[in-house]
């Protein structure tokens, strides 16, 4: 894996963000060098050619269901209770929530990606800013041998299904996907919708908040069919609030004892750990 001084990366301002999404919204994007805008195209490039990534670890995609629902917290407790591991944060730099959880950082790789490792696990994240899905490079081979890939998937779920890319390839491909939500109203609803979009048969659910039988009367009745189904098949898994990442985030501090337990629990219901389990016996 080559190594480039992080250095390189020019900072973005607001300003320009600002000017980008804009952009989006009226559907004209910036060239790049290499790729020129052709004639009469008024302003907008050509659009990018999709690339496939075909790892050799067994993939897990972690989606939320609305934003700060835990995804990255889910994805690096289930990376570190799989042992060898990587997390690959799948959004671009200004979203990430993993930019302060590793303990040592590796460099950066010639295609953008920052290299950092927690024990045993790697945490793979971007260094550029990326307006869409299309835009994110693939993952380099991973430097040590990993048995499997997380992927913490940053984007709105309907976003990454619309989106042609390698992400949204490994979020309709994999065997199973982990769906996080919270145990609030707005959050069973979202996790209806998720489950509308993904084969129900492929999901299993993380809720951030109280266990089950705690919810009010008000909160079990938001649940949804496709989600009372679920619980009825023990895949609906609660993940205790942790006042602690609420306030400061995802750092280099060990997680919490029951994020760690709940994350045990969710790889066991995956197909991802039952491969494990077999590379290990």
């Amino acid at each position: 894996m080559t190594q480039t001084s992080p250095s390189h990366t020019r900072p973005v301002g607001v300003d320009e963000l600002r000017r980008a999404w804009r952009a989006v919204q009226v559907g004209q994007f910036r060239a790049r060098p290499g790729h020129p805008t052709a004639p009469g195209s008024a302003g907008r490039c050509a659009a990018p050619q999709l690339t496939t990534w075909k790892p050799m670890e067994v993939v897990l995609p972690v989606v939320g269901c609305l934003p700060q629902a835990g995804t990255s917290s889910i994805a690096l407790a289930i990376a570190t209770v799989a042992g060898s591991a990587r997390v690959i944060e799948c959004c671009t730099a200004t979203a990430s929530g993993l930019a302060a959880a590793a303990t040592a950082e590796l460099g950066t790789t010639t295609t953008g990606w920052t290299i950092g490792r927690r024990g045993q696990v790697a945490i793979v994240r971007l260094t550029g800013v990326h307006l869409t899905l299309a835009e994110l490079p693939t993952p380099d081979e991973p430097h040590l041998a990993t048995g499997l890939a997380v992927l913490d998937v940053g984007w709105e779920l309907g976003q990454v299904l619309a989106t042609p890319s390698w992400v949204s390839q490994q979020v309709t491909n994999a065997a199973r996907v982990v769906v996080v939500t919270t145990a609030t109203v707005p959050g069973l609803r979202r996790l209806e919708t998720a489950l509308a979009l993904l084969d129900r048969d492929r999901t299993v659910v993380a809720v951030l908040g109280p266990e089950r039988r705690r919810w009010s009367h008000e909160l079990a009745a938001a649940a949804g069919p496709a989600g009372q189904a679920l619980e009825r098949a023990g895949l609906l898994v609660s993940v205790p609030h942790s006042k602690r990442l609420a306030l400061r985030g995802i750092d280099s501090s060990p997680l919490p004892s029951p994020l760690l337990r709940a994350a045990q629990t969710l790889l066991r219901h995956t197909d991802a750990g039952s491969q494990l389990e077999k590379g290990i016996s």
